[in-house]
Parts: C-alpha cells; sequence; structure tokens
C-alpha cells in the first residue's frame, strides 16, 4: 500500500472559514492598573492597590454543565508594580457543608484531585504558548509552560511566591509573579488571559470565560483579554545563576565494588537577550534530583517512552521534542546525557522574535565513556517556527549529532559518525478549537554503514528510504471526535537523537467517537468510541492491525467507568519473546490473531481513600492467554500525609518452551509533607519481570523560591541473593546502593 503524497500537499493548504475568525472570547476583557499601593502577600485583599483593582467575577460553569454560570463564586483582581505582577482570588465556599480537598502540599499536584485555583497566561496572545500559575486550596503550588494551545508541561520550575488562607466561608490566595520569571515582548499591552477554578465538595469546574466541556480551561483559543493601562514595564537586567554542589557514596555489591565517594559541582546560568528571548547555559550539569521513572511490566516489541523532567531542557522545549508525533520525534532531549554519559557543557537560545517568529538553537556536548568505547558526541538542534491564520503555524528543523575524534573510534560498527535530521511540519489550529491536525516530511542523512551487524551496508543519504512522511486532522466538539492518520517511516530512516521506536512501515488509522450528554441523572457523560490501526510493511502487506471499541461512562461524582473489548493481528517482522525477558522467540513471519475485553475504573476523588482498577483477558501470542489486573489505592491525611499503592499482576500461558508466565509489578508510595516547602518521599518498585526492587526516598527542602536542598537515598535489590553471591538475610540481596546530598541556589543579579 502506498500513501498518496498529494495527500500532504492538499493538506497543507487545507484551510477552514474559522482559521481567520476573531479571537472567540474577545468581549471578556480585564484592565489591569499599576498598583496604588504596596501589595502585601498576607491573604487578604484589603489593601488600597486591591480595593481600587477591577475585578473578574462571574464565572462560566464548565463541569458538570457548560450553560450556565457558576454557582460557586470566585472573584480575581489583577495589579503591578515595577518588579511583579500580582493576582489575589477570593475562592468563595459553596452550599455543601465539609472542608476542603487536596492531596496534599506537594507542588505541581494532579488537578482533578484538589480544590484549586489557577490562572493562565498567553503573554504573546498568540494563543499558542503560555504560562501558568496556581495553589490549590491548602497553598500548595503549581507552575507549568503552556504549549500546543493548551497543553501544560508540570516539570518547569521558576521564581515566584504565594500565599493562601483560610476563613470559614472561603480560602483567599494571592501571587506575585516576578517579570523576570516569564517572557513577553516589549510593548504589547494586550495578553491573554483565563481564570480556572475546581471546586470538588460541588464537582464544579468553572472559567472567566466560557469554554465548552471538552476542552481544557488552559485552552489559549479561549481566553479573554488582560489589558495594561500601559505596556507592562521592562524587567531590567535579567541574569540568574544557579549554581549547584553534589556530594554522595555509592556502593556496588553486585560487582564487589566497594563504597566509594563522590563530589561535583556545576554551573546553569538563564540570560534574558530580550524580554521573550532568552539564554540557557549549563557547564557540567548535575540531574539526580529527577524522579525515578515509574516502572512498567514491558511486553511490547518496541522501546517505550519516558518523558523529559531535565529542567534545562524544558522552557520552550515543546518546539524541540513536540516536532513530529508521539511515536515520530526526529530529536528527543533523554538521548543526551543520561545511561553514564557525561555531559560537559552546553548552550541553548529560545523564545519569541515577535508575536510570529519563534525560535530555538542548542548545543550540547558529551564525554565519552572509556568502558564502552563511546566517544565524545555533539547534539546540535536548531527550530524555527512561524506562526500563519489565527493559531496554526509552519516550522523547520535541523538535528545533527556527531561523534567527535571518530577515526580513533575502535568499533565503527557501534557507533556511527553522525546522523542528521531535516524536517518540516505544519500544524492547524482553528480559531474555534474545533480543528487540528499536523502534516510533516523529515529527511535523515547517515554514511553509508551496516543498519545492524550481519546485515548489508546501505546508505541512508538522499533515498526515499531514509524519509518520513506522515499527517493527521481531528474535529472535535461537543459530542463528536472524528480523526485520521497517516503515517510512513523508510526502512533507512535513522534518528539517533530522536524517539522512533518503529522504521520501514505504513500506518493508516482513525477514530470516531460520539458522547451522550444527559440532563437531570448521576451520568455526567458517556459514549462509544471506535479506533482501527493497520500497519503495512515496505512491500505494501498488512503487519498488524488492532480495532478497539470503549464505552466510558462518566459520573456526576467524577468516577469513570470504561469498557472494551478489541481484535488484533500481528504478523511478526522480526523474532519476539512474547515474555520480554530474553527466552525463546517467535519466528519472523509468524502471524497471531486475537481477541480481548477489558475494563476499568476510577473511583471519585473527594473522598479521603480513592481506588481505581484495571483488567484485561483474552489471546495472546502463539495462541495463548494472557490476563492482566491492576489495582491503585491511596488515602490521604489531608494535607500532610498521601499514601498510595499501585499493583499490577500478568498470567501469560503459552505453549512450550514458555509455558506458564506471572509477573507482578507492586510499587508502594509515602508522601509527608510537613510544609508546602519541606517534603519527603519514599517510593518502592518492585519488578519481576526486570528482576529488581528498587527504594527510592529523597527529602526536599525548598528554602527559597527555587532553590533546595536534596537528600536521596536509593536502593535496588535482586530478589534471588545466589545470583550475586551474597549472603544477605531476608528475600531480596542488595545490587547496590547510593546516598546523595544536592544543593542549589537560583540567584538573580
Amino acid at each position: 500500500m502506498k500513501l498518496p503524497v498529494s495527500f500532504l500537499f492538499a493538506y497543507l493548504l487545507l484551510s477552514h472559514s474559522s482559521l481567520l475568525a476573531q479571537k472567540k472570547n474577545e468581549s471578556y476583557q480585564l484592565h489591569i492598573s499599576r498598583a496604588t499601593s504596596p501589595v502585601v502577600l498576607d491573604g487578604s485583599v484589603d489593601e488600597p492597590a486591591w480595593q481600587a483593582a477591577e475585578v473578574a467575577s462571574d464565572f462560566w460553569m464548565v463541569l458538570p454543565m457548560d450553560t450556565s454560570r457558576a454557582k460557586v463564586r470566585t472573584d480575581v483582581r489583577m495589579t503591578y508594580d515595577e518588579h511583579n505582577v500580582y493576582l489575589s482570588a477570593v475562592c468563595f465556599l459553596g452550599d455543601v457543608p465539609g472542608p476542603y480537598i487536596v492531596e496534599s502540599l506537594r507542588r505541581d499536584w494532579s488537578f482533578s484531585k484538589n480544590d484549586n485555583f489557577i490562572f493562565f497566561m498567553d503573554t504573546f496572545d498568540d494563543q499558542t504558548n503560555g504560562f501558568t500559575f496556581g495553589t490549590n486550596a491548602a497553598g500548595a503550588q503549581w507552575d507549568g509552560l503552556l504549549y500546543e494551545g493548551g497543553k501544560a508541561n508540570l516539570s518547569w520550575d521558576n521564581k515566584w511566591t504565594s500565599v493562601v488562607k483560610n476563613y470559614s466561608d472561603r480560602y483567599v490566595l494571592e501571587m506575585a509573579i516576578p517579570f523576570k520569571t516569564i517572557r513577553y515582548k516589549k510593548g504589547i499591552s494586550r495578553w491573554g488571559i483565563n481564570f480556572s477554578r475546581l471546586d470538588l465538595k460541588t464537582t464544579e469546574k468553572s472559567s472567566w470565560t466560557p469554554i465548552q466541556r471538552q476542552f481544557p480551561t488552559a485552552s489559549l483559543a479561549l481566553t479573554g483579554v488582560l489589558i495594561w493601562d500601559q505596556p507592562p514595564p521592562q524587567p531590567g537586567p535579567n541574569i540568574s545563576l544557579i549554581p549547584y554542589a553534589l556530594s554522595g557514596l555509592t556502593r556496588d555489591y553486585q560487582n564487589n565494588i566497594d563504597t566509594k565517594g563522590r563530589f561535583n559541582a556545576g554551573l546553569d546560568a538563564k540570560v534574558a537577550v530580550t524580554s521573550s528571548l532568552n539564554l540557557d547555559l549549563t557547564v557540567n550539569p548535575d540531574f539526580s534530583q529527577v524522579d525515578v521513572d515509574q516502572q512498567v511490566t514491558n511486553l511490547d516489541r518496541y522501546e517505550l517512552f519516558f518523558p523529559e523532567k531535565r529542567q534545562f531542557f524544558l522552557e520552550n522545549g515543546d518546539q524541540f521534542t513536540n516536532f513530529g508525533y508521539a511515536t515520530i520525534r526526529p530529536f528527543f532531549s533523554r538521548r543526551i546525557g543520561l545511561g553514564g554519559v557525561p555531559i560537559r557543557f552546553g548552550a541553548r537560545l529560545s523564545g519569541k522574535l515577535n508575536k510570529d517568529w519563534r525560535i530555538g538553537i542548542m548545543d550540547m556536548q558529551t564525554g565519552g565513556v572509556s568502558e564502552t568505547g563511546l566517544p565524545a558526541q555533539n547534539f546540535a538542534v536548531m527550530a524555527l517556527q512561524r506562526r500563519v491564520f489565527a493559531r496554526s503555524n509552519i516550522g523547520i528543523m535541523f538535528v545533527n549529532k556527531e561523534s567527535m575524534g571518530y577515526e580513533s573510534v575502535s568499533n565503527k560498527t557501534l557507533y556511527s559518525h553522525y546522523n542528521r535530521n531535516l524536517g518540516v511540519e505544519y500544524n492547524l489550529a482553528s480559531a474555534n478549537n474545533l480543528w487540528t491536525g499536523k502534516a510533516m516530511y523529515v529527511q535523515s542523512f547517515s554514511p553509508t554503514q551496516p543498519l545492524n551487524p550481519g546485515q548489508e551496508a546501505s546508505s541512508a543519504t538522499g533515498s526515499g528510504a531514509s524519509a518520513v512522511y506522515a499527517a493527521n486532522l481531528q474535529y472535535f466538539s461537543r459530542k463528536w471526535l472524528i480523526s485520521g492518520q497517516i503515517e510512513s517511516v523508510g526502512e533507512n530512516y535513522t534518528a539517533e537523537a530522536g524517539y522512533v521506536p518503529r522504521r520501514g512501515y505504513e500506518r493508516v488509522l482513525g477514530t470516531l467517537g460520539y458522547t451522550f450528554l444527559p440532563t437531570g441523572s448521576g451520568i455526567l457523560s458517556h459514549g462509544p468510541t471506535l479506533n482501527s490501526t493497520y500497519f503495512f510493511d515496505p512491500a505494501g502487506r498488512q503487519s498488524d492491525n488492532e480495532s478497539l471499541l470503549n464505552y466510558t461512562v462518566t459520573f456526576r461524582s467524577k468516577s469513570v467507568l470504561q469498557a472494551w473489548v478489541a481484535t488484533d493481528y500481528v504478523r511478526l517482522l522480526q523474532p519476539f519473546d512474547p515474555t520480554n525477558t530474553g527466552r525463546e522467540t517467535l519466528a519472523t513471519g509468524v502471524e497471531n490473531n486475537w481477541t480481548a475485553w477489558g475494563t476499568e475504573f476510577d473511583s471519585k476523588p473527594q473522598s479521603l481513600f480513592t481506588y481505581g482498577f484495571s483488567s484485561r483477558y483474552g489471546g495472546y501470542y502463539a495462541n495463548g492467554t494472557r490476563l492482566n489486573l491492576t489495582a491503585d489505592l491511596g488515602y490521604r491525611f489531608q494535607p500532610y500525609v498521601s499514601l498510595a499503592a499501585s499493583a499490577s499482576y500478568n498470567d501469560i500461558r503459552l505453549p512450550q518452551p514458555w509455558g506458564h508466565t506471572t509477573f507482578w509489578l507492586v510499587g508502594p508510595r509515602f508522601d509527608l509533607t510537613v510544609t508546602n516547602t519541606l517534603y519527603l518521599t519514599t517510593f518502592v518498585q518492585y519488578n519481576e519481570q526486570q528482576k529488581n526492587m528498587n527504594v527510592n526516598a529523597r527529602v526536599q527542602w525548598r528554602y527559597k523560591p527555587a532553590s533546595d536542598f536534596f537528600l536521596v537515598y536509593t536502593d535496588n535489590y535482586l530478589p534471588n541473593s545466589a545470583q550475586i553471591g551474597q549472603d544477605v538475610p531476608g528475600f531480596f540481596s542488595v545490587k547496590n546502593r547510593a546516598l546523595v546530598l544536592k544543593w542549589t541556589y537560583w540567584w538573580n543579579l
């Protein structure tokens, strides 16, 4: 099967009348004026500055219905001085008795599990990128970067302050956001703005501007307008130095390596070239504060994806990492500096040139690893984006990964000299938020070399087999979800600095869904969704397909029930062990068919005790069967303690030589938040498939905004002491152990 290239060109020219329409909520305007008195963050709005400020109130209900005004009252005011933009929100309680509902005092909490207030700033009024800040009812902070018109990356962190004070009938929050923390264009006096409130006791989500229930309140296309009495003040010299120092102890029991001490230090710097363009620099960075990845039982034939959490890569990171699709990413920053590869230094220039042009340039240098013969490598990325129509854009990207001193590399079959990707994409986003889509083309360039040991050499330079093209179009209204997508990834396409787990295929997929919206019942919405996906090999023969019918019921209490049935067909294109444990493999060309069904349920988040479960039962490879049961439990002693536990059980029954295989994956978690600046998290993960148990305990003290002390303890255990020659009491034996103390300080010059 060959996908029509002409479709891409037609798609690039796709034009809908709403593309050029006026901003939908243009009439919702809030005027902001310079403060008439000093603003003190104390949970009170009695200062003259607040009394003189214009009030945004009379919110619209988004859920459970989106056709009336909110029943729970919220009053918002904004003002500013030469250093900060200030916001206050008075969040009145509803008519349902009881205390507020929060998980804990931890930052970047789950939106759906906390009474909260959040606001969204589109500082370029381009309806694409912005910032979000907020707190829950207990004062825990939330901050993130907005991208792709309303998605939030909460891994971003920066300097700002807030206070929340609780009263018998309301809670009051005040925030101070430094102008140095955000990015905006000089002279612009209109920002997009919106405010969102969630009150779990009444199950009401509300928004200052009217938003249909299928859209998140973060949708930048649906913001109102913040009108400044004069353009926001320039922040002046805006240079931040963020040094760190780290010391620690490690011991490797598995390889009989005694305890080793370590000390490391490095520096990050942020330089505002303009108020909208930022230069990030890093020397000898360390990322030991990154949360441990959530382990999974991996029964997939292809590499799994884990998101980037490292601060250096996050600001404006969407321009790099969101180029392409979820499984076609020419650049993925987690390829840089993980797995024991040291980052020596790096620089990144990113931000807005003006309202229409956006740029990102990054260069990172890693060191070599003598144990594996990996040479030092350089990663260079350039991305340029131009806004078109109301919210759409056209972008280009160039990625270059190059090995330094490659001629001295002893084993050239393991490491390439260079790999380059050049691509262009068009992102469609209509002004009314109903239509979204993308069309892209990417070409890779690599020297002639074996693709894998034993294969004949082939050149990926300039041939159609080293290219990718893909396109999708989606329509999403209150009741209908309709989308289609095509992909073609060449056999020789390579993205060594990206994430493309599968090559040499063409793919067609479609989605059709409908939502019923009953009134006057305990059900908020319900409806079916049908997904169908087909893969074809380079010869045009079908290799995979999956068709899945799902029915979802969302209750007014915010609990959710799903049930599904699916049919699968897989013709293996390479050998595969269906248990993914390094055992015998099914041969290339073996065909597999099966049917499976499953359920999923998540309880209402208002309860102190929450739970969820899912099930899957049906066929599997080689005419076998697979049963999967998962359960999640949580209990909170709000706002200080949150307990959670998850468990997953897989029972796989196959013919010999595999036979009967079971896997347990268990992960209890304990969160203690003494204050909203002092946290203790202990996370345990037992993965039977990987034969590993991991214990990660971390104390974090945020002694100043964006400045931290970390104390991190990590243990890895093996379930069988005989395998490592250690006679340690208990069922598990230590593989390795580490203790790390890290200090960071954010210093604004």
